[in-house]
């Protein structure tokens, strides 16, 4: 929460994240829970830069994933979009789940260490 106060007026996210994040509390019984997920992601749409996938976007996604498959990798398509957002953007991926995105050449932070 500190680091989400300190860059409040740095941040951004992607469209594709917000799908994810849509997508998520969708799938969950109506509850205290999901509202509160529904919530903090309608939040983040009024508050907060939503970068798209654009064509640059695109074509990145596309370079890195013929260069990952010849070496065997596979990272699932939708951690690739994000990427390429972030890429395209000149950003710093800040995410929990760096193996995920470990294989992108990209720059990235965990917050949460």
């Amino acid at each position: 929460m500190e680091k989400l106060k300190q860059y409040k007026q740095q941040l951004a996210t992607a469209s594709i994240v917000i799908q994810e994040m849509t997508f998520g509390y969708q799938r969950l019984p109506h509850s205290k829970r999901r509202q509160k997920i529904e919530e903090y992601t309608q939040g983040l749409i009024k508050t907060m830069p939503i970068l798209p996938y654009t064509l640059e976007s695109a074509i990145w996604h596309g370079t890195e994933r013929a260069m990952l498959s010849k070496k065997g990798l596979t990272p699932t398509f939708i951690d690739g979009q994000i990427a390429a957002i972030s890429k395209t953007n000149n950003l710093i991926l800040v995410t929990r789940n760096i193996e995920d995105f470990q294989n992108f050449d990209i720059e990235m932070e965990n917050w949460f260490i």
